[in-house]
């Protein structure tokens, strides 16, 4: 492999690299933005309310912030695989780049 081979393989694994990162850049941002969303089901309740409505209320907003906060765990346990996925193929890339700047630096 001449210098020129190397250095086009090294620039790929950087554009990799970089891809790489991106994905998990995006991976976390998604869980962080479920995690807001579960976290804004905390309701406060209402004090400019009667006592029975502001209960039934109460209840029924909580009933499907049950249902909402489910369906949201379960996607939150989806995006924590894929950014453990991804957090995987970042470090191989990262260490593609690594072991080529290191044969790159040793033909100099």
């Amino acid at each position: 492999m001449d210098k020129h081979q190397l250095a086009t393989i090294t620039m790929l694994a950087q554009l990799l690299k970089d891809r790489q990162l991106e994905a998990l850049r995006r991976s976390a941002a998604q869980q962080a933005q479920t995690r807001a969303l579960i976290a804004g089901l905390e309701a406060a309740p209402a004090l400019d309310l009667p006592p029975v409505p502001a209960a039934q209320t109460a209840l029924t907003y909580s009933v499907w912030a049950d249902r909402r906060r489910s369906e949201l765990n379960r996607q939150l346990a989806a995006q924590l695989v894929e950014l453990e996925e991804r957090r995987s193929e970042a470090s191989l890339a990262f260490g593609r780049v690594q072991a080529l700047g290191r044969v790159a630096a040793k033909r100099k």
